[in-house]
């Protein structure tokens, strides 16, 4: 394979980790096979695929390969390496390059813990830039994407860059915070906390559902169905699940 000539690269590198979790209730041996069964069916590969594919058109950049795999018992990975733009030689003969230093990865953790009841859908994405182009822009797409009951994001720039007077640049956008790139109507849902390392060109943000609506938690079930003190017991149960995962630590 011929190598594809670089002209003006930008040495900043700017990569985006977003994870995401989706607790669902199901008591029963057959409903945690069930929300398994689902969860391949609706986040196969090929779903993954086209969710990666829109956010590569989104940040402007061009699909080069894509790869992808479903696995048995469960689970999917997608990995797609993009081009992030093109740059033209000055003078002489006119030729197109494309920056083939970035991808765009997926892969996805459907388990359930028989004891506790409940199942958890794991989805880790890492989308890898480099020079101008930076991901935080598809946030809301991706929270979208998904049932994100917790959610952690890490955004990290790494390198540098030169302005025209050759003065090193190790950020070429303004940063303060990941929250200022998702939309006020995402934000209103969740509650979210910060960890920024300025110097470290570091970011750093959770967010966990506020509201539960019982129902969408749980699976081929009526939540009328059932008796008070149970609803309450399973949303005891979810949201100590969902307040164990945003804080990253065992609490109860």
């Amino acid at each position: 394979m011929d190598k594809l000539r670089l002209y003006g690269f930008n040495n900043l590198t700017k990569s985006l980790s977003f994870n995401i979790y989706d607790v669902c209730y199901a008591k029963t041996p057959r409903e945690q096979r069930d929300y398994i069964a689902y969860i391949d069916e609706q986040y196969n590969s090929e779903r993954l695929t086209n969710i990666l594919t829109t956010l590569t058109n989104m940040i402007g950049a061009k699909v080069l390969n894509v790869s992808r795999q479903d696995y048995d018992p469960q689970g999917a990975s997608v990995t797609i390496l993009i081009a992030e733009g093109s740059m033209i030689p000055v003078g002489g003969e006119t030729q197109l390059a494309h920056l083939d230093k970035s991808h765009v990865t997926v892969h996805t953790y459907p388990e359930y813990h028989p004891e506790t009841c409940l199942a958890t859908f794991r989805v880790d994405i890492d989308v890898a830039t480099c020079g101008e182009i930076t991901p935080l822009s598809t946030l809301d797409y991706l929270i979208g994407s998904f049932d994100s009951d917790i959610i952690t994001m890490d955004y990290r720039v790494r390198g540098f860059t030169r302005d025209v007077t050759g003065k090193k640049l190790f950020m070429d956008h303004k940063m303060t915070s990941i929250q200022d790139y998702i939309a006020a109507e995402t934000l209103q849902r969740y509650d979210a906390v910060d960890i920024n390392v300025y110097s470290a060109n570091l970011f750093h943000t959770n967010m966990m559902i506020k509201e539960i609506d019982l129902q969408n938690y749980l699976f081929k079930t009526d939540v009328y169905e059932l008796p008070p003190s149970t609803r309450l017991s399973i949303m005891n149960s979810l949201r100590s699940e969902m307040i164990e995962i945003f804080s990253g630590r065992n609490i109860y």
